[in-house]
């Protein structure tokens, strides 16, 4: 299933903190599916849940290298030297990046409000890239932006290999089918 994760949302079922913090079973009703994958408690959108071993495996797995596809909202005007710099790859604490497929756009005209909202500086501008990556290290589109100077104020994960946000809002989910592969 596809599932489009709020903002402050934990990406599993439960929460030993008290008060517990929301979790995906304030969302998703269903027994015995379970999320290939993470997403940070401060970072939206795309997730898959699904019931078959084999498949979260596939999504969840280093090995596999699933493109993940990401929209960034930066501080500042993102330079193009930065965005050559996320293609490339960027040597964080844990190692050289992976190339990253790194493009500027649009603020999109599509995306819902975040609650709460971002904060916003009258003297410094935001702007928007995507960025696809084949790995998935522990907050590594903040930390990769951040080393090129650009720190990341909203992350948005809208699609994982084939599978897109589409016109999912945040809270809702669809099931779909299990990849044949």
């Amino acid at each position: 299933m596809l599932f489009n994760k709020p903002f402050n949302v934990l990406s599993q079922f439960t929460d030993r903190q008290q008060p517990p913090r929301p979790t995906l079973a304030d969302y998703i009703g269903l027994n015995d599916v379970y999320p290939a994958g993470r997403l940070d408690r401060d970072s939206e959108g795309l997730m898959i849940l699904t019931d078959h071993g084999p498949t979260q495996h596939r999504l969840a797995h280093p090995r596999h290298k699933q493109a993940k596809t990401y929209l960034v909202q930066v501080e500042g005007e993102i330079t193009d030297q930065a965005l050559a710099q996320l293609a490339r790859g960027v040597t964080l604490k844990d190692g050289l990046t992976r190339p990253a497929k790194a493009h500027r756009v649009p603020e999109p005209d599509w995306l819902w409000p975040r609650n709460p909202p971002v904060r916003t500086r009258q003297s410094i501008p935001t702007s928007w890239l995507t960025l696809t990556l084949t790995e998935g290290r522990n907050r590594q589109v903040r930390r990769m932006t951040a080393h090129v100077g650009f720190p990341t104020l909203r992350l948005i994960r809208t699609q994982i290999g084939p599978w897109t946000l589409d016109a999912l809002l945040p809270g809702q989910w669809r099931r779909v089918p299990a990849p044949t592969s």
